[in-house]
């Protein structure tokens, strides 16, 4: 009788060398805009990518390719039909892990892109702190205007999740709890009357930096880490302070209190198990660190900047619970923003309400 994970490894592999994309083309020629927002985003001021003479920073050759939320329509059968085989073992997660770049000539301003994907290889089942599953390689080569631009190896994990891990922390704080069980499971109808399950909310990734923050919600407590070596708090949970590079820390409690710094009012685009419109806040903390999280208790149109609010857990299926922020009784809502634009609030700092309409 013959193994079903070499079966199944057999089957991967016949997909090694076969085509991902055939003569795909990016959706926009290597422009000055899309050059000056990268680099405004990763601070790099090189004057190589400025003035009339410019190029496009070598590190964006993926960016020409991507097909934004709307998607390529050149994908070929054998992404679509490896993935299908990995989703029926099992391994339903996946998380990108590494990249390799080759770069044969510079990218300018007015170049149309234009590239093939190859299924490079399928690894043997692996077993990580993540789940195991199967890394999958494939391999882009990009041309500009028909010359050979670049080489784009990208790797991901496609995987099972292993069980989470037990929670760490015994204590219980007082925050509430509350159940979204009414809206969360609540199925829509098909034709036949018949009910259909609501889609479970995407599963954060829990990995050994964050995974003492993940503990502390499942205990409800939201834990904040602190550096031991200046005594600095953060937010997101890091392997290391980025104020003074110590890789030495520990976490404490907080309050729950905090105000809403910003926030984003979501219409499109749809996702699965979301309800749009909802209100999405960047939630300031006592203790001074920022997080965002769902903004619950009033109307997705009448959170406002400065609103005070307080932490509660919401429960949004039977394995999950996650940390969301209750407008207090009695906040008095500010002056409505306009969708898209900026409103300066007290003391200088500046707040955004981006209402996407798609």
């Amino acid at each position: 009788m013959s193994d079903p994970s070499e079966d199944l490894l057999k089957r991967l592999k016949e997909y090694e060398g076969q085509a991902a994309t055939v003569a795909g083309i990016g959706k926009d020629l290597v422009n000055e805009p899309m050059i000056r927002h990268w680099c405004e985003a990763m601070g790099d001021a090189n004057p190589a990518y400025r003035g009339p003479d410019a190029i496009a920073p070598p590190t964006m050759l993926q960016a020409w390719t991507m097909g934004g939320l709307s998607g390529h329509t050149d994908r070929a059968a054998a992404w679509d039909g490896l993935f299908a085989l990995l989703d029926a073992a099992g391994c339903t997660s996946v998380v990108a892990t590494d990249c390799e770049q080759e770069y044969l000539r510079p990218l300018r301003p007015g170049d149309r892109i234009t590239f093939d994907t190859v299924i490079e290889s399928v690894s043997d089942r692996k077993t990580t702190a993540l789940g195991t599953g199967h890394f999958v390689t494939t391999r882009m080569d990009i041309r500009a205007n028909g010359e050979p631009a670049g080489t784009h190896r990208f790797r991901i994990l496609k995987y099972a999740p292993a069980a989470p891990a037990a929670p760490a922390v015994a204590a219980v704080s007082a925050a509430p709890v509350v159940s979204a069980a009414s809206a969360e499971a609540a199925a829509p109808a098909e034709a036949d009357g018949t009910s259909k399950p609501r889609p479970r909310r995407p599963r954060p990734v829990v990995n050994r930096d964050n995974a003492g923050f993940w503990a502390g919600v499942a205990a409800h407590r939201l834990l904040i880490q602190r550096c031991s070596g200046c005594g600095t708090s953060r937010f997101p949970w890091l392997p290391g302070c980025g104020t003074c590079g110590s890789a030495e820390w520990d976490a404490f409690e907080a309050s729950g209190e905090g105000t809403v710094y910003s926030y984003v009012v979501m219409h499109h685009p749809p996702f699965p198990a979301f309800d749009p419109p909802y209100a999405v806040g960047l939630i300031e903390l006592a203790e001074g660190v920022r997080m965002v999280a769902d903004v619950t208790g009033v109307p997705y149109d009448k959170v406002r900047i400065g609103m005070p609010v307080r932490l509660e857990f919401l429960r949004v299926d039977e394995e999950w619970e996650l940390p969301v922020f209750r407008v207090e009784p009695g906040a008095e809502p500010g002056p409505a923003l306009v969708g898209g634009s900026v409103g300066g609030q007290a003391g200088g700092r500046i707040g955004a309400s981006a209402e996407s309409e798609g």
